[in-house]
C-alpha cells in the first residue's frame, strides 16, 4: 500500500483489440491535491478514469487508488471513492431528502448518520427550504451542488468529479469550486476532469493527454512557464495540437 498517495499508477495500459487507448501512463497523485486530468475527446481520459475508479480491469501496468490495487480491489476501490459526472445522476422522481437517504444506503451509513448528514447537509448548502423538492425541480446550479455532497456522503478518501461544471454560469461554477477547495483543505483527494481552462487554473497540477499518453503535467504555472503560454487555453492548444490519432 502507498501510503504517501492517494492514486499512484506505473506503466498503465488499456486495449482494444489492436487499439491502445491508453498507452502507458504513469503518475501519482497527492493525499488532498486537486488534479486536473485533461485531454480532448479520444485522448484516453476516459477510459483511464474508468480504471482508477474501478470499473474497468487495465490490459497491464499496475498502481493503487486509496490504497488498493486498481487489477485484485476493484470493489474496495468503489466503496472508498466518491463519483461525480456531469449528467445529472440522483433521482428526479424523488425529493432532495429521499435522495440523500437513498445514496446514504448504497453508501452503508447507519440511519442515525444518514439524518444527520442530511441535516448538514441540507444546512451547508442553504437548501433547506428545498429539502422536499423534487430533484428534478431544483436549478442546475443546487443539482450540481448536491450531488458533489452526495458523493462525499460516505467521507470518501477521493472524488472523481467527470467535467462537473458542465452548462452552468460562471457564478455557478465559482461557487462550486469553493465546494472543492473547501472539500480539498478537510483532506479529499480531488480527481477532475474539465473542458473549462479556466478552471484547470485553480487546480495543484494538471496533466493532459494525448494520443493516450500523458503528453504533459506540473502545475498549472509551470506549463505555461515551460510552454510560454500566456494561459491554460493557449497551453492546451499547444499539447492537444501534437495529436497524431483521429478523435
Amino acid at each position: 500500500m502507498n501510503t504517501g498517495y492517494a492514486i499512484h499508477i506505473r506503466n498503465l495500459v488499456k486495449k482494444f483489440g489492436d487499439f491502445t487507448a491508453v498507452d502507458n501512463i504513469s503518475f501519482d497523485v497527492r493525499k488532498g491535491e486537486i488534479f486536473g486530468f485533461l485531454g480532448a475527446n479520444g485522448a484516453g481520459k476516459t477510459t483511464a478514469m474508468r480504471i482508477l475508479c474501478g470499473l474497468s480491469r487495465p490490459t497491464s501496468g499496475s498502481g493503487t487508488v486509496a490504497g488498493f490495487d486498481i487489477r485484485k480491489e476493484q470493489e474496495k476501490i468503489k466503496r472508498h471513492i466518491g463519483y461525480m459526472s456531469q449528467k445529472f445522476s440522483l433521482y428526479p422522481d424523488l425529493t432532495v431528502r429521499e435522495n440523500i437517504r437513498l445514496f446514504g444506503g448504497i453508501y452503508g451509513l447507519k440511519d442515525r448518520e444518514i439524518h444527520e448528514k442530511t441535516e448538514a447537509m441540507l444546512d451547508m448548502l442553504e437548501i433547506r427550504d428545498a429539502g422536499n423538492r423534487f430533484a428534478a425541480e431544483l436549478p442546475l446550479g443546487w443539482k450540481q451542488r448536491l450531488s458533489f455532497s452526495i458523493a462525499l456522503i460516505h467521507s470518501p478518501q477521493i472524488v472523481f468529479l467527470d467535467e462537473p461544471t458542465g452548462g452552468v454560469d460562471p457564478e455557478t461554477r465559482r461557487r462550486f469550486w469553493e465546494l472543492i477547495y473547501d472539500t480539498a483543505e478537510h483532506g479529499t483527494t480531488i480527481f477532475v476532469t474539465t473542458h473549462y481552462m479556466d478552471e484547470a487554473e485553480y487546480c495543484d497540477r494538471v496533466s493532459i493527454m494525448v494520443d493516450g499518453r500523458i503528453a504533459a503535467m506540473d502545475s498549472p504555472a509551470g506549463l505555461k512557464e515551460s510552454l510560454a503560454a500566456r494561459d491554460m487555453d493557449e497551453v492546451f492548444r499547444i499539447v492537444a495540437g501534437r495529436a497524431v490519432r483521429e478523435e
